[in-house]
């Protein structure tokens, strides 16, 4: 349950697949962001996100400096870093091939 005014659910501490998380920083570190917490925070005063005034954009890799701080912090604690690997029914994959199946349905079904 969140109880904030845009939502009245959301994820917490989703157990992310080492791999997933760290080829998320490596494919993102030389992006550019302005905020570390992207759920909150924005200015909506033209109707989509800006940065708030005064906000320095910077290389992801600045702002979050390992892998584990990337999954953890962009979405104030949706996803938590593990050193569960692929395939062992302990972390969620970001990234699959659906064609394969989804092996995030024995994960949830693991935490159920």
């Amino acid at each position: 349950q969140a109880d904030t005014s845009w939502r009245k659910e959301r994820i917490r501490d989703v157990p992310l697949c080492q791999e997933d998380c760290e080829q998320w920083w490596e494919d993102c570190q030389d992006a550019v962001t302005c905020k570390v917490n992207w759920h909150k925070g924005w200015n909506w005063t033209t109707g989509t996100n800006q940065c708030p005034k005064g906000a320095m954009c910077q290389k992801f890799k600045f702002v979050f400096p390992t892998a584990a701080a990337l999954c953890e912090q962009i979405w104030s604690g949706s996803y938590r870093y593990t050193s569960h690997h692929r395939g062992s029914g302990r972390c969620i994959q970001m990234w699959f091939d659906p064609a394969q199946g989804n092996p995030n349905v024995a994960v949830a079904k693991y935490y159920a």
